[in-house]
C-alpha cells in the first residue's frame, strides 16, 4: 500500500509539471488555433537564462524572476516576427516555422552554453520535512508553484480587463476588434504569459532532468498529451490532463507495462481520448452552422 501512495504521489509532482507545460499550449491554442511545438525549447532556452545568472552569482529568486521575464518576452517576440506575418498562410506553413523555431532555439542553446547537462538547484529543498519522507521539498514547491499558477490565471481570466480582452478576443477576433479592442496586441501578451509559464515548467523540470539543450524533447510530447487528454481549449483541462497523465503513466509503468513504456502509454492514452472524446475531458465541442 505504501509503494502504490508513493506511485501516485510522484505520479501527481510529474503531472505538475506536464501541466504547467499543456497550460502554456492551451493559452497558445485558445489565442491562435495553432500549437507551438518550439514550446519546450523556448522554456529550456529561458531556464539556461536563468542558470547563467545563478553561476554569476544572482540569487536564485531573481534569476528565475529574470528567465520568467525572459519568457514572455521571447513569446511575444515570436507572435510578433514569426507568426503575425503568416496571418493568412497554409496551415502546413506555420507549422513549418514552428519547427524550424523549434530547430533554432535548440541549436542556439547548445552553441551558446554547450551541450553537456548541468545540475540545476531548486530553493525548495529547504521544504524537505514537510514531506514527512514521502517529498522531498522540490516536489512540494512544485505542486504549490503549480496550484499558485493555476489561481492567478483563473484570477486573471475571470477579474482583469485585459484578461477578459484575451477570452473576448480568442472567442471572437471580429466582434472584439468592433469593440475596440486591440486584437493583436491582446494576441502578443497571450502569447508572452504563454511563455513566461512555460518558463516557469523548465525552471521546475532542470532540477530533476538536468538542464541541457533537450530537456524538454521528452517532457513536451507529455505536455502535449495532456493538453489533448484535458481539452486543447480549457486551461483547467490542462492541469487536469497533466494530473491524470502523470499518475496513469506511473501506476502502470510501475505494475503493467514496466517504466520503459512510459512515453507508450502517454501516446496511447491521448490516442484513446480522441477516439473516444476528441475533444478532450473538459473541453467544448466546437459548434458550426452550415
Amino acid at each position: 500500500m505504501t509503494e502504490f501512495v508513493q506511485q501516485v504521489v510522484a505520479g501527481f509532482v510529474n503531472g505538475c509539471i506536464y501541466a504547467m507545460l499543456a497550460l502554456a499550449l492551451v493559452m497558445i491554442y485558445r489565442a491562435t488555433h495553432h500549437v507551438n511545438f518550439a514550446q519546450g525549447e523556448m522554456a529550456m532556452f529561458s531556464t539556461y537564462i536563468a542558470w547563467s545568472l545563478l553561476e554569476a552569482g544572482v540569487p536564485y529568486w531573481a534569476a528565475g524572476i529574470a528567465a520568467i521575464a525572459f519568457g514572455f518576452v521571447a513569446g511575444a517576440l515570436v507572435e510578433r516576427v514569426a507568426l503575425r506575418p503568416l496571418h493568412n498562410a497554409p496551415l502546413l506553413s506555420i507549422v513549418t516555422v514552428f519547427v524550424a523555431l523549434m530547430i533554432i532555439i535548440q541549436s542556439a542553446a547548445g552553441l551558446l552554453f554547450g551541450h553537456e547537462s548541468h545540475s540545476f538547484a531548486s530553493p525548495f529543498e529547504a521544504w524537505s520535512p514537510l514531506g514527512q519522507g514521502m517529498l522531498s521539498g522540490h516536489a512540494l514547491g512544485t505542486v504549490a508553484v503549480t496550484l499558485a499558477v493555476l489561481l492567478a490565471m483563473s484570477a486573471f481570466f475571470r477579474f482583469t480587463r485585459l484578461g477578459l480582452a484575451m477570452r473576448a478576443a480568442a472567442l471572437n477576433p471580429l466582434s472584439s476588434a468592433l469593440s475596440g479592442v486591440s486584437v493583436s496586441r491582446v494576441l502578443m501578451i497571450g502569447w508572452g504569459v504563454a511563455g513566461a509559464i512555460g518558463a516557469v515548467a523548465g525552471l521546475l523540470a532542470a532540477p530533476v532532468v538536468f538542464l541541457g539543450p533537450h530537456m524538454m524533447a521528452g517532457i513536451m510530447i507529455y505536455g502535449f498529451a495532456a493538453a489533448v487528454v484535458g481539452g486543447v481549449d480549457s486551461p483547467p483541462g490542462a492541469i487536469l490532463g497533466g494530473l491524470v497523465l502523470g499518475i496513469g503513466e506511473n501506476l502502470l509503468g510501475a505494475y503493467v507495462t514496466g517504466n520503459e513504456l512510459k512515453l507508450t502509454i502517454a501516446l496511447v492514452l491521448m490516442f484513446a481520448i480522441l477516439v473516444v472524446r476528441p475533444q478532450g475531458l473538459l473541453g467544448g465541442k466546437a459548434v458550426q452552422r452550415v
